[in-house]
């Protein structure tokens, strides 16, 4: 479940990178978002 969500947000953020260059506040808010999720994904053994 939580490595789906960071999969999406990552996506997203690839997504809004790519068409939303002037919104780069919420592309790395995102992205950090995503990090965060899969980080703790990993360290849960999951």
């Amino acid at each position: 479940m939580l490595l789906t969500i960071g999969l999406v947000l990552i996506a997203l953020w690839l997504i809004g990178f790519i068409i939303f260059p002037v919104m780069g506040w919420l592309i790395h808010i995102l992205l950090l978002i995503a990090v965060i999720v899969i980080l703790v994904r990993i360290i849960r053994g999951k």
